[in-house]
């Protein structure tokens, strides 16, 4: 009897297995890829990106991490709406170095490190720096008068950073040579 239970249990155990062994068969694995990119390059593929973390030095020099919406600015600069009392924004200010890591919607998708300088606007110098982050991002406004006053009532500031350095466009996978 016990026999014929662990017969059983065993089974079924197998037939669970199956279907995900013969799924796994049929998938082919991902190699990681690294492709390496001019600046234009490198802003088309942010521009249709909007998702990133920014990484900011704190006070004693450790890395602070944000997760932000950015886009690309006419100028070439990847730009990010804050708050002037946020921590990335006091960073920014005392460490101009920063870096953006762009990443697709998809987590496996692709993503690229760009390491720039940062320059910090607030006030009403932000203000029409912020109609342009707007517009690269989401287009129109219905009403722009609306969304400057908004802009002055919140208070918001931008962050503006100008690309030093960039690593290749990856994605994620197997190294190719252990396929």
């Amino acid at each position: 009897m016990e026999r014929d239970r662990l017969i059983g249990v065993r089974a079924r155990a197998r037939a669970a297995r199956e279907p995900a062994s013969r799924e796994s068969e049929s998938m082919s694995p991902s190699i990681a890829t690294n492709t390496q990119v001019d600046l234009d390059e490198l802003l088309d593929f942010v521009r249709t990106r909007h998702h990133a973390l920014l990484i900011t030095r704190r006070a004693d020099g450790d890395p602070q991490a944000s997760p932000v919406v950015c886009g690309v600015d006419t100028l070439g600069r990847i730009v990010v709406s804050t708050y002037p009392e946020r921590a990335k924004t006091r960073n920014a200010a005392r460490d101009t170095r920063v870096s953006v890591v762009v990443l697709s919607d998809d987590f496996d998708g692709p993503w690229v490190q760009v390491d720039g300088d940062a320059e910090v606007l607030d006030g009403e110098a932000a203000v029409e720096p912020l109609v342009e982050y707007f517009r690269v991002i989401s287009g129109e406004h219905p009403d722009w008068d609306e969304y400057r006053a908004a802009m002055r009532r919140q208070g918001k500031a931008l962050l503006r950073v100008t690309p030093r350095r960039w690593g290749p466009v990856a994605t994620g996978g197997f190294p190719a040579d252990r396929i």
